[in-house]
């Protein structure tokens, strides 16, 4: 290995590849770059930041599963810029029933977004890191060498090999000393605004491309588990990769400048995606209202110390479920869960699908809240 040039947003490194050289760029640790904002830029972030807090408000906490589903938004979005595209109402099937396929891995997705979340308070670390792309990838077909540790071979992006990609990534041996330094970096630059902090953050992890496969996801994923640790979302999250996708030739665009030591454009770039994304939020919350309200008037005349209509708000949680989770939820027997199902289908709540269940035995009958999974959808 040889350097051949330096500058300071990183080196450009000469590795080996399958018996030919191929020249990597290695990006500058965090700790030596320069992330000072313009005043246009710093102004960018406030305003992120105000709008992604207020977006995050609308969310009430009584809606943590369902507040998912704007990581539905995060996460399908997110692996759709991947190329993995499947219909919600399919990645809440696999959710409950562990299915594999396409399904099945936007589910891990959203699997691993609720994780981040859930540890943002912690410490990031490596076994964090690791343990979130071995779930990531569970249904993967990748070679298990390559799931849940960092890659051991030379990486690639774009083009079939590292001799015509777009970017190429740091050699395998860069990979631990810069992944110790993002880490770092994630765990104690508090001196940073959020929304620059989550920008830097993300597109350093994305430059360094740690793992095989999975780096744009979980790259994304680190942008919403930063924006929880630093409280700028306590009830959900804003589906960022919502607004990326609406802009990926920005976003590639704002990654390069970042790489080649331009920060300030990129988290600029950054924050209007985040005031993007909690617009979207702010849309999607106003509809979900008025769903429940049009659900509520659908039920005037039912009692109201019913199943059914005790089963409602739990819609918003579990918007595929069944008799079982029907029971488990309002404290009712099974037969008396199936009952307040069905009622709710005779009203035009919730509709009966076709979904296996997983492994052997008999199958059983889920029904999905439609109307609310569709308009998460569009």
């Amino acid at each position: 290995m040889s350097l051949f040039e330096s500058g300071g947003a990183g080196t450009v490194v000469a590795a080996e590849w399958n018996g030919r050289e191929v020249r990597t760029w290695n990006p500058a640790k965090l700790a030596d770059r320069d992330v000072a904002l313009t005043v246009p830029e710093a102004r960018a972030t406030e305003q992120a930041i105000a709008a992604v807090r207020a977006a995050d408000q609308l969310v009430p906490s009584s809606w943590e599963a369902l507040s998912r589903l704007l990581l539905r938004h995060e996460g399908v979005a997110s692996s759709g810029i991947e190329g993995l595209r499947e219909p919600l109402l399919s990645v809440l099937v696999a959710e409950r029933t562990d299915a594999g396929g396409a399904a099945g891995w936007v589910a891990d997705n959203l699997a691993v977004i609720g994780t981040a979340l859930d540890e943002a308070h912690a410490p990031l670390s490596i076994e964090a890191l690791h343990r979130w792309h071995a779930r990531l990838m569970r249904h993967s077909d990748r070679d298990p060498e390559m799931i849940g540790t960092f890659r051991h071979r030379v990486g690639w992006v774009g083009g079939s090999s590292p001799l015509d990609a777009a970017y190429v990534p740091p050699p395998p041996g860069e990979i631990p000393e810069l992944m110790s330094d993002l880490v770092t970096f994630a765990n104690e630059r508090v001196d940073i605004d959020p929304i620059s902090h989550a920008a830097i953050l993300h597109a350093q992890f994305e430059a360094i491309h740690p793992y095989g496969d999975g780096n744009g996801r979980l790259g994304r994923i680190l942008v919403s588990s930063a924006l929880r640790r630093a409280n700028v979302t306590r009830h959900s999250t804003v589906p960022i990769s919502v607004a990326i996708a609406r802009d990926t030739g920005g976003y590639l665009s704002g990654l390069h400048m970042f790489e080649q030591g331009h920060a300030g454009p990129w988290i600029r770039w950054f924050a209007q995606v985040a005031q993007a994304a909690a617009d979207i939020t702010d849309q999607l919350a106003a509809r979900t209202h008025r769903i429940i309200d049009a659900w509520n008037r659908r039920l005037r005349g039912l009692r109201s110390d019913s199943a059914a209509r005790a089963l409602v708000p739990s819609l918003i949680a579990q918007p595929v479920l069944s008799a079982p989770d029907a029971a488990d939820l309002v404290n009712v027997s099974r037969a008396a869960g199936r009952t307040a199902l069905q009622t709710l289908a005779d009203h035009g709540i919730v509709t009966p699908i076709d979904a296996r269940s997983p492994g052997v035995g008999r199958d059983r009958n889920w029904f999905a809240a439609t109307d609310l999974i569709n308009i998460w959808s569009n």
